[in-house]
């Protein structure tokens, strides 16, 4: 065995205990995280199953300066979310839950009203001030894109007004979050009434092609309400959905295959395969854990495995990787302003790759791209223009992406060269309109947590805030310490609801 550092977590019997904790690898080159507490004992538990794969992704470490607001930090990361100055990320994508209401009760979730024995449901006023605070938080960076979660936001019957006020506070792309019941229901209507209002994408729960798994991981049968949406959504005239697979070992890790082909078979509406492995909360024996225990280099092994090579574990890059794309569109576009996402979320949250769509074939876009090479170009271009000052012109940036492409990409050269010319949302839609992403996000849980990567994470939820306009808070944080004490501050009790 080989430590590969030191860092620190939580106790996962009590989250509020802070541990110093170790990484090392194992005798199966696996990724171990480590940690002992004095009252709850030892827990070891798998971080990255491939130490190589660990390794490959590090060269793409970009780390982020922290947002312009950030709140005095009293307890300690990660108890001081707000965002505190220890935080180096800015907001990517930000997460509102509108309501903790559910119309379903999911074995494997962590937000549902019934279960809390109180309704969390922020009103319209408290929703904008969230919207606003964010943006004000990330200034001069502009949050593009907010995403409706909960419990289930379509049980919110104000919730194409919420997706209007998120579209006046200046977000671009608005998603949904949904388990599909109540679209499935309403149809076709509902849809476009959730499109007039400014709705770019449905983010919606898909665990399976099985009976058997959505029985398992949602308590009945799900699949053909998951298919009903799916030809809504065709009929309704919305082309961009994401298929959101919570994956879980010995559950649904032998049907990713069928979910990518399923997603090739409706590209024309699904836009994205986003796989997130499963959080572990609540106290829970090893040896369960070790069977459900799904970390990125297992995602992407099985989606080579099961897509018979036609996507590789290879194909996959970490999420920073794009970033280098950004800081030069920032000079190129920008005059070396700040502007673009900044993506520098840690390199071991997330996995992704881009394929075309032939028939129920795929071909990733590494086939096309020098994703590499292409990197070190961008890479010397903006270090350069950092030194010198002196603003690329967009002819080399595109020459540069020309010669790291080959000629059979040739026909898909007008659309790239629109986003590498404007950087518009707008272009950037029509470039993924061609594409269909496969990606993997690992959210981590209180046996896997590493302050670290909590402390780049740029995907965060807006709350609200009895001080201040609204919070932000990191994704596995939120879900891992904060949500049951911020949720019940601003709740009511679920017999009062009830009773209104």
């Amino acid at each position: 065995m080989r430590s590969l550092k030191t860092t620190k977590s939580i106790c996962p019997e009590d989250v509020f205990e802070r541990l110093d904790a170790e990484l090392f690898v194992d005798n199966d080159n696996r990724v171990i995280i480590s940690k002992n507490c004095p009252e709850h004992g030892s827990f070891e538990d798998v971080y990255w199953s491939d130490f190589t794969q660990f390794k490959k992704v590090e060269r793409f470490r970009d780390l982020g300066n922290g947002v312009a607001l950030p709140r005095k930090t009293e307890k300690g990361c990660p108890y001081d979310c707000g965002l505190c100055e220890s935080h180096k990320s800015r907001t990517t994508l930000l997460i509102v839950d509108v309501t903790n209401r559910c119309n379903l009760s999911c074995p494997i979730c962590f937000a549902h009203a019934g279960k809390k024995g109180y309704v969390y449901e922020p009103s319209k006023e408290q929703v904008k001030d969230v919207l606003e605070y964010a943006q004000e938080v990330n200034h001069p960076v502009k949050i593009r894109a907010v995403q409706f979660s909960g419990g289930e936001p379509t049980i919110r019957e104000d919730l194409p007004e919420l997706v209007r006020v998120a579209k006046e506070a200046g977000y671009e792309h608005v998603e949904v979050n949904t388990n599909g019941v109540v679209i499935a229901k309403k149809g076709p209507s509902y849809i476009r009434e959730l499109r007039r209002a400014g709705t770019s994408t449905l983010y919606l729960q898909f665990d399976g092609l099985k009976r058997e798994i959505y029985e398992e991981t949602r308590g009945l049968d799900l699949l053909p309400v998951k298919q009903k949406v799916i030809e809504h959504a065709r009929e309704a005239g919305l082309d961009s959905i994401v298929l959101v697979v919570t994956l879980v070992g010995g559950v649904n890790d032998d049907d990713l295959g069928n979910i990518i082909r399923y997603g090739t078979r409706n590209s024309d509406v699904v836009r994205c395969v986003n796989v997130q492995p499963v959080s572990i909360s609540g106290r829970i024996d090893r040896s369960k854990r070790e069977k459900m225990r799904i970390t990125l280099p297992d995602f992407t092994r099985l989606c080579e495995e099961q897509t018979d090579g036609q996507v590789t574990r290879d194909d996959f890059y970490t999420v920073p990787t794009i970033n280098m794309l950004s800081k030069v569109l920032n000079y190129v576009l920008r005059g070396g302003q700040r502007y673009y996402p900044e993506f520098t979320c840690h390199p071991h949250c997330g996995l992704a790759t881009f394929v075309f769509v032939k028939g129920e074939k795929v071909v990733p876009i590494t086939r096309y791209i020098d994703v590499d090479g292409l990197y070190e170009d961008l890479k010397k271009m903006y270090e350069n223009a950092e030194r010198t000052k002196k603003i690329p012109k967009k002819r080399k940036l595109v020459y540069t992406f020309l010669k790291r492409t080959s000629l059979s990409f040739l026909p898909k050269l007008p659309k790239v060269y629109s986003l590498l010319k404007s950087g518009s949302y707008e272009s950037a839609g029509r470039v993924m309109r061609g594409l269909m992403m496969i990606g993997g996000m690992h959210f981590m849980d209180p046996y896997n947590f590493d302050l670290e990567r909590v402390q780049s994470c740029c995907i965060h939820y807006g709350v609200p805030d009895k001080k201040e306009k609204g919070r932000l808070i990191p994704f596995c944080t939120m879900n891992s310490i904060h949500r049951d004490n911020i949720e019940r501050e601003f709740s009511i009790p679920l017999e009062e609801y009830k009773g209104l």
